[in-house]
């Protein structure tokens, strides 16, 4: 008798006997035309590679690391590296080099699999301090031609050796992917780290299939999906809601040629289902709303009519509520004439299900796209949980709730209001560091549990309502305890506003803020009034573009309760940069780095002044670099 498939590459050769040449299984985009490719042509790629590995001297339970984007030689290695038993290690495709040799060194990879030229000479400059990697692999051989290095060997030269021992062992490829089972190591997933060096998590095979079938019982996936790949293989959830179920739903999975051609891709494609972070969503709003008060007087007066509509539906159908005729008449009106372009625009047209996941996205993003007739749902979770452990269900959608627990996922709160989760997602620790996992998973009578240092609570509905971080959540001298990323997500609804981050407690009686301008959308606002800038940091402290982000400020100062109010902001005279350490490669802030790196300028809004002198490095528009001294502005609310 035949077991069920307990593995990804065993889910992949069940795919492939059931749908052979009979159905596409991948596409990528190239030179304008979507080239497709079948399940039995995947197989052969991933089948070849593989043994080329093996050829190679690769050893099941060996690590391989991969840097680059999400394209189709990507995803073949990655089901080569598991059908062998061996661990993948996905790197962000913009890690520095210090960033890059630091975890595939810790990984303890024996061969890198890397995109291009440019990743290529990254490894090439680092090659010193990876004296475990044995060989470097590339698949995009434009500007390698020359290259004579026996460190570096092409994608196709791997495969060419696959073949050769494919006519020796011809049942090799399939005793290796059946001798796999669920407890083996399948990913060293690094946590981006917002203090420290970042944390290898092991996660499992079966980590990995039954966080995908776990949430396709709350939103089915079909083989006649559509799946972008857009999501960084760095990341957790492009693991679990991209390649898993590409295996073992059958779904397609979709490569955009370019980051720069994603939304164009998107449109052309309409998937059923999308998954942004929430810096894309964000994103997203401040792109319609731009785009609206750029447009012609007729579609700006259609999006002042029936977006108030939209709003009262939404907030009909998500709270169980039947609308009235009356409402419901207006809002198929509003659909016809302004949401269904839009999402058209957005290319949402097929969309069942959209989510947000990473860092929590804003009640009002979420009610603004739930208005435009667009099914968004956050997730909450981590690396260590295997991606998401709540979501929103259809009709029980709370915009400021990050859902119910995911089936078969107990969450509980500890008495100190920390978020626990465990089951079967739960991950097998950090790579070669005890005592961190010592300090993340609690064992007692009802099972293991993952420590999220997260502040939380669940509701009276069960769903799960998110705070902060335990160590971010502040107290003012008043005692009053009030959460930054609340603030910052509320403030971040204005298209105005790219990034923020919230100071308070030690002692402080009120809330100041750092506040950073959306650039594209702020200059694009300066031009239309003919402000005339030259870079980022002057744009930044023009009185007109303060008095903009001042009345956004004002704004969602409303609906704070008193504790939470921004009294004191300065717009910063350059953006967060992960490059600079100052936030994670997921747009997480590094709040302790922040603090300390600008404390003059916190320490000058709690002082009273009016302004404070700083130096800083800028960007001109034509590209080139230099220092300047600037005055950058305080500004105070009257509350």
């Amino acid at each position: 008798m035949t077991q069920p498939p307990t593995t990804l590459p065993q889910h992949f050769l069940a795919r492939v006997a059931q749908y052979g040449d009979g159905k596409v299984a991948l596409r990528q985009k190239e030179y304008g035309i979507w080239r497709e490719f079948t399940w039995q042509e995947s197989y052969e790629q991933v089948r070849d590679f593989a043994l080329g590995l093996l050829a190679l001297g690769f050893q099941r339970g060996e690590h391989i690391a991969t840097i680059g984007d999400n394209d189709r030689q990507y995803v073949w290695g990655y089901l080569a590296v598991h059908c062998l038993g061996g661990v993948q290690v996905g790197l962000f495709t913009d890690a520095n080099a210090s960033e890059a040799a630091y975890i595939i060194d810790h990984s303890d990879a024996r061969f890198v699999l890397a995109q291009d030229q440019e990743q290529c000479d990254k490894l090439l400059d680092i090659r010193e301090q990876l004296p475990k990697v044995e060989r470097v692999i590339y698949w995009d051989e434009r500007g390698l031609w020359g290259y004579d290095d026996p460190w570096l060997i092409s994608f196709a030269e791997v495969q060419a050796l696959g073949r050769e021992l494919l006519a020796q062992e011809s049942g090799r490829f399939e005793a290796e992917v059946a001798a796999g089972s669920g407890d083996d190591l399948a990913l060293l997933c690094y946590t981006s780290g917002t203090t420290g060096l970042p944390k290898g998590a092991m996660i499992s095979q079966s980590n990995l299939v039954r966080s995908s079938q776990i949430f396709a019982t709350v939103d089915p996936r079909l083989d006649t999906d559509n799946h972008i790949s857009l999501l960084p293989l760095g990341w957790i959830t492009e693991h679990v809601l991209g390649v898993a179920p590409h295996v073992i739903f059958g779904l397609i999975i979709n490569f955009p040629e370019a980051p720069e051609t994603v939304r164009e891709n998107v449109r052309e494609l309409a998937p059923e289902g999308i998954l942004y972070n929430s810096r894309l969503w964000d994103g997203l709003v401040g792109t319609v709303q731009v785009r609206i008060n750029e447009a012609n007087w007729l579609h700006r007066q259609l999006y002042r009519w029936f977006l108030p509509i939209g709003y009262r539906m939404a907030d009909h159908s998500l709270t169980g509520q039947r609308a009235g005729p009356g409402l419901r008449v207006a809002y198929t009106l509003g659909d016809l004439l302004l949401f269904q372009p839009l999402r058209d625009k957005l290319g949402f047209t097929n969309l069942r299900a959209a989510y947000t996941s990473g860092a929590a996205l804003s009640p009002d993003a979420m009610r603004f796209f739930h208005a435009l007739g667009i099914n968004l749902k956050q997730i909450y979770g981590s690396t260590e949980v295997t991606g998401g452990a709540t979501i929103h269900r259809d009709g029980e959608i709370k915009f400021a709730s990050v859902g119910k627990p995911a089936p078969g996922i107990p969450i509980r709160i500890s008495t100190e209001g920390e978020i626990q989760i465990s089951g079967p997602t739960v991950f097998q620790g950090y790579y070669k560091s005890q005592e961190a996992t010592a300090s993340a998973l609690l064992s007692d009578g009802s099972g293991c549990w993952f420590c999220t240092g997260d502040a939380g609570y669940i509701d009276d509905d069960g769903h799960l309502i998110y705070l902060d971080r335990v160590k971010d959540m502040l107290t003012l001298s008043n005692g009053e305890r009030f959460s930054p990323q609340f603030i910052e997500g509320r403030l971040k609804f204005s298209p105005y506003i790219r990034d923020v981050m919230a100071v308070g407690g030690d002692e402080r009686d009120f809330v100041t803020s750092l506040v950073i301008i959306d650039y594209d959308n702020v200059s694009n606002w300066a031009e239309r009034r003919a402000i005339a800038y030259t870079t980022f940091t002057d744009l930044s402290q023009k009185e007109p573009v303060i008095e903009l982000v001042r009345e956004a400020v004002e704004g969602v100062n409303e609906s704070l309760p008193p504790a939470g109010r921004v009294r004191r902001f300065v717009l910063m005279h350059k953006e967060f940069d992960a490059d600079e350490a100052e936030m994670t490669r997921s747009r997480k802030l590094r709040r302790g780095f922040l603090y300390e790196r600008y404390r003059e300028i916190i320490e000058a809004m709690y002082d009273g002044k009016q302004a404070i002198h700083v130096t800083a490095q800028v960007r001109y528009q034509d590209g080139s670099e230099g220092m300047i001294e600037t005055d950058v502005k305080i500004v105070s609310l009257g509350l």
